[in-house]
């Protein structure tokens, strides 16, 4: 029977690290958790027409709470002279208990970003594209910005088949098990009308690191 463990936790403390980064007694942790949850769900919501959302960091000091956006088009997340932030603070705050203060930093190679691939395949397979052809682009393209090895796991009633099937592609080489293997993951989905949900799974693994 398969043990299936989520690789970036798998590596945490060892050369990656947490999307929140904050500390509370028993009186602040829930409702710091609550609130960690709902700004994510706000900005992937404000942002989901397109993937450009690759990496949300929320850090919390005694008086400040730092939000980062790892973006691919970071023109997008800003605005017209900035006035996307402006209003994306404004809404965050109504949320958060602490000043809000927003960093914006722009992806260089959304290619090798896992989040970004799977909503990329799952955006294209909401426009009916093919999954075999969408998932194979995905990987020649993730390859061909210098990735070591990517592995995408497709599942659900694929091209309107009867019954749900799990399909997947494997492109170079992805060594789970390794800890020093800088591997990035993510989990995505994608809501047909008429079938219901695909899984999208991507792994994508950028070569070894020296510091782990």
């Amino acid at each position: 029977m398969g043990q299936k463990v989520n690789p970036i936790s798998f590596r945490l403390q060892v050369h990656k690290n947490w999307d929140s980064r904050w500390f509370a007694g028993k009186k602040d942790f829930a409702k710091w958790l609550a609130e960690d949850i709902k700004i994510r769900e706000l900005i992937e919501k404000k942002f989901e027409a397109r993937p450009t959302i690759g990496r949300i960091e929320i850090e919390r000091s005694a008086n400040l709470a730092t939000i980062t956006i790892h973006t691919a088009k970071a023109g997008v997340v800003i605005g017209r002279g900035g006035a996307g932030v402006t209003e994306l603070k404004a809404q965050i705050e109504k949320i958060a208990s602490l000043p809000i203060r927003i960093n914006i930093e722009e992806i260089k190679r959304p290619e090798l970003s896992a989040k970004l691939v799977s909503e990329n395949i799952a955006h294209q397979l909401k426009r009916r594209i093919n999954f075999r052809r969408a998932t194979k682009m995905a990987a020649q393209n993730t390859m061909n910005a210098g990735a070591k090895g990517i592995r995408i796991e497709v599942a659900g009633r694929l091209n309107n088949a009867e019954m749900a099937r799990r399909e997947k592609i494997i492109e170079g080489s992805v060594p789970l098990h390794t800890l020093r293997a800088d591997i990035d993951f993510h989990a995505g989905k994608a809501q047909l009308p008429d079938v219901g949900i695909v899984g999208v799974k991507v792994w994508i693994y950028k070569g070894e690191r020296s510091d782990a």
